[in-house]
């Protein structure tokens, strides 16, 4: 492989802009795929003679643990966010833009559509408890949809420190990245030696934050400026560490149950797959040309966050609904499980994919207001703790109302009659 100096320019913006880098377009949309089939997936539905039970179908499967290593993407979505993140602030910046500002637009576009998806659940709850259904249930299925929802809390504190950490970056990225694995690797040591796992979950802040600056890497351009033998080498470096790891019972082998809570390991995993990424960089820059996976990736990017916030509620719909006609539900992971499983995801795409239409506008806003840092990093702060509601508690009446009241607070705290930033 020939190295030149063009070869580390700053890669085009992920999502955003009039330049693009189409791989990472498509990594994001494949990665969302995952996560909407492992979901459905999961969803193990018993009907029997005490009424409906819900369960983790893939949970406690030995089989699974070899796969979890493949279905395992959180690291890269990451990642692309890190790329795209630290490419908009840049952009921002140069044009005038504070920190404060580049905070509030990320939280507008975050922060607007799930206040949509919370006002529509506790709605939805609301009306499904008057008609009937059962409380435990409710609970059960409050629960389910609630879980996915730690990921916009935390992309919503990570993307605000974008500016920040772009800043030590820039000045010692080395350092940076290092520190932050490390600070995360003595969580995990804590964690394991007092035997308190929750202690694990203070790594939603510092694993998430160490994968997102290997993004600022990314955007940098200092992966395609590795040799394909330097690549497989950090590839093959970081999968040796993970498999040492796991197989000395120190962390789970499960890699999503290295997701609760996060650990190291993630770290680890996303070093191995952006070294992947980058060595098969240009051939996925080819498949993605073709136009009928372009268009896909498009509509998909188009309606990323959106397609997140509402594939639970989905499920939930496609459920009910087959509970309702009577639909028979053969018992998870049996033969006949199995087999209908095709047409169970499906039956979810059919009622997801004109809910993300239909709802989609609510991702994109035309301009973010000005105003002081104080209110940006406060209504950041608000939107946070909106999540943490439905997260502590699941999805009820209740937290879903308190959490869509949140969130409207964050967004009012916004808006001011002043000039405006575009994204």
């Amino acid at each position: 492989m020939t190295i030149s100096r063009a070869d580390i320019a700053p890669a085009p913006v992920a999502g955003s802009g009039p330049f693009r880098d189409r791989v990472l377009d498509l990594v994001r949309a494949g990665c969302l795929v995952v996560v909407v089939v492992l979901h459905a997936m999961m969803a193990g539905i018993e009907v029997g003679d005490d009424g409906v039970r819900i369960t983790n179908a893939l949970e406690n499967q030995g089989w699974f643990t070899p796969v979890s290593w493949g279905v395992q993407v959180m690291p890269l979505f990451f990642v692309v966010g890190g790329f795209a993140g630290v490419t908009q602030w840049r952009r921002m910046r140069d044009s005038g833009a504070t920190p404060a500002d580049f905070a509030r637009a990320r939280l507008v576009r975050l922060a607007r559509p799930a206040l949509v998806a919370f006002a529509a659940i506790a709605v939805a709850l609301a009306v499904a408890g008057v008609a009937g259904v059962p409380a435990e249930l409710l609970a059960q299925v409050g629960f389910r949809m609630g879980q996915p929802m730690w990921f916009l809390g935390v992309y919503l504190g990570t993307s605000a420190l974008v500016p920040l950490l772009c800043r030590q970056h820039e000045r010692a990225p080395r350092v940076t990245l290092a520190l932050l694995v490390a600070v995360a690797f003595g969580v995990d040591l804590v964690a394991i030696a007092t035997a308190v796992p929750v202690v694990g979950f203070v790594n939603l802040a510092f694993v998430w934050l160490a994968v997102q600056q290997i993004g600022f890497w990314y955007a940098d351009g200092w992966f395609r400026f590795r040799s394909n033998g330097q690549l497989l080498a950090g590839a093959v470096g970081a999968f040796a560490l993970l498999l040492a790891s796991t197989t000395s019972g120190l962390y789970p082998a499960d890699m999503l149950a290295n997701l609760n809570p996060p650990t190291t390991n993630l770290v680890l995993l996303g070093v191995v797959q952006v070294c992947v990424l980058a060595r098969f960089a240009d051939r996925l820059a080819v498949l993605v040309d073709r136009p009928g996976l372009r268009s896909a990736v498009d509509a998909i990017g188009k309606h990323s966050l959106t397609v997140y916030l509402w594939h639970m509620p989905a499920v939930v719909l496609f459920a009910a609904a087959l509970l309702v006609l009577g639909f028979p539900w053969p018992e998870p992971l049996s033969a006949a499980w199995w087999l209908t499983r095709g047409a169970w995801l499906a039956g979810i795409a059919l009622v997801l994919v004109p809910l993300a239409t239909r709802l989609g506008r609510f991702e994109h806003g035309a301009g973010i207001p000005r105003r002081t840092r104080g209110f940006a990093a406060a209504g950041v702060v608000v939107a946070i703790a909106a999540v943490l509601t439905v997260l502590v508690v699941g999805f009820t009446v209740g937290s879903a109302a308190i959490a869509a009241l949140l969130l409207l607070i964050s967004l009012r705290m916004q808006r001011i009659r002043q000039a405006t930033v575009d994204i």
